[in-house]
């Protein structure tokens, strides 16, 4: 390989250092370059990584919030009927899940500092009128569902996040560190559900007067929001002079517009509606399933468990799927999926019979817990069938070949925000779908879905001579 052509592979970054500061733009970036990464690269990476991290995790904290609100609001005498509370924790998903497919593209734009600190600092502004609304029993469910919707664009901060990440890891390593970054943002679902019974009961946290219980008890809802207000600022800030913004992932929308016509964006985005939209339409539902259905249990016990070790599971999923290959373990992880769900159906409370808690709950558990590894798994999947996809029949070295490599990370970075955005209406459309069929028949639903999604994977990913292996 000629000299040129390396330095059209992998171009070194300049000899001064000054770019690499935290809060500067990095206008050379060679991860593939095994020198670049070692001396450079995983410093910086690491860097980025693990200020996107927590900012993540509080963006799915305001995401989720409504999740458990909306459980307490009956309670202090909010007279709103089961289907609108399960209306309620479903309109963060629509508008997060919209939101997510515009922050795609604006992300990588933009860059990861600007577009973190952005992003972070403006959810403030729904979480302050949470907290002001719910200490009004007399407010309008309109503000209710208004409210609610803003706190959705928490969830967009997911697909700018993974999709600028991406940027910063070689090949080898994007599996386990988009693994990281979802899975401990997503535990975000989980703090909030562990968090919340626990901040609202606290008199000393409180702004502004408590709300009386049928019991007698007071409790204080507004800190379920007001309590994540300096946090949001502070992280904001530590992202805007802690991160870096890279040049190279700065890609107009005319280069990044091509994955609408791309088969693998249809087919990664329906398999990822199986597994991320499973993961947070479940986590969004199951505290009022769980307080609709078996009421003799408490929400603030199990409800975060699940989503706790779907998003730990997602982390496992990405660093397998490195080992073992993407499409293996996404087939995997919905076979499991269907036969948890089955489980669950099976321990429902049906005619005179209560059902099974600890039956009902164990299979939900496992049902996260294959969520997550499908999780990680579909997202180690996209880049490598992108290169795949573009670097076929093309010499390495080449001029092509180079520009081939650039086309597939770009593309890779705008399907991967792409498909979490699509995926992101399971939020939605789960709670939705209870709240308009009876449990046992949506769970059916979704077992269907799961073998479709197995038979996708499969055919296009996995089978012998299959037309993009990965």
């Amino acid at each position: 390989m000629s000299t040129a052509t390396q330095e059209a592979v992998h171009r070194p970054p300049p000899a001064d250092p000054a770019q690499y500061r935290p809060g500067r733009t990095i206008t050379r970036w060679s991860p593939e370059d095994p020198a670049f990464w070692r001396s450079t690269g995983k410093r910086v990476a690491t860097r980025n990584l693990w200020i996107a991290v927590p900012a993540l995790l509080v963006a799915f904290v305001v995401w989720q919030v409504w999740s458990i609100t909306a459980t307490n609001l009956q309670d202090v005498g909010f007279g709103f009927s089961q289907s609108q509370l399960f209306w309620l924790t479903a309109v963060p998903g629509l508008t997060g899940g919209t939101a997510r497919i515009f922050y795609t593209f604006l992300g990588p734009r933009i860059g990861q500092r600007r577009f973190t600190a952005l992003s972070t600092v403006v959810l403030i502004v729904p979480l302050l009128w949470l907290g002001f609304a719910v200490q009004d029993t007399s407010t309008p469910y309109a503000t209710m569902v208004m409210i609610a919707a803003l706190c959705g664009m928490g969830g967009a901060n997911f697909s700018s996040s993974l999709a600028n990440i991406g940027f910063f890891y070689p090949k080898q390593e994007k599996g386990n560190a988009t693994g990281i970054n979802g899975g401990l943002g997503n535990l975000g679902v989980c703090v909030v559900q562990l968090l919340t019974p626990v901040l609202i009961t606290s008199s000393v946290l409180a702004v502004g007067a408590g709300q009386k219980k049928a019991n007698g008890s007071e409790t204080y809802l507004q800190n379920a929001a007001f309590v994540w207000v300096p946090v949001l600022g502070v992280l904001a800030a530590v992202a805007w002079f802690g991160q870096n913004d890279l040049k190279v992932a700065s890609t107009p929308f005319s280069r990044q517009k091509s994955i609408f016509k791309r088969k693998h964006n249809w087919l990664m985005t329906y398999l990822y509606v199986g597994t991320f939209g499973s993961f947070i339409g479940f986590a969004a539902a199951l505290p009022l399933l769980i307080k609709t259905t078996f009421p003799a249990y408490s929400v603030a016990t199990y409800a975060w468990m699940g989503p706790a070790l779907g998003a730990l599971a997602r982390w496992a999923g990405g660093w397998i799927a490195d080992k073992l290959g993407g499409a293996r373990v996404t087939i995997l992880s919905f076979v499991g999926m269907a036969g948890s769900i089955t489980g669950v159906t099976a321990f429902l409370p049906a005619g005179s019979g209560r059902g099974s808690f600890t039956g009902f709950f164990l299979c939900f558990l496992a049902a996260f817990f294959f969520s997550g590894v499908g999780n990680g798994s579909t997202f180690r999947q996209i880049p490598v069938i992108f290169r795949g996809q573009h670097l076929k029949g093309l010499a390495e070295g080449t001029p092509q070949y180079a520009d081939a490599l650039r086309q597939a990370e770009i593309e890779s970075g705008a399907v991967t925000g792409f498909t979490a955005g699509i995926a992101a209406y399971g939020f939605f459309f789960i709670p939705a779908m209870f709240a308009n069929f009876s449990v046992t028949s949506a769970m059916w639903g979704f077992v269907a879905f799961y073998a479709s999604c197995v038979v996708v994977a499969w055919w296009f990913y996995a089978r012998p001579g299959a037309e993009a292996p990965s």
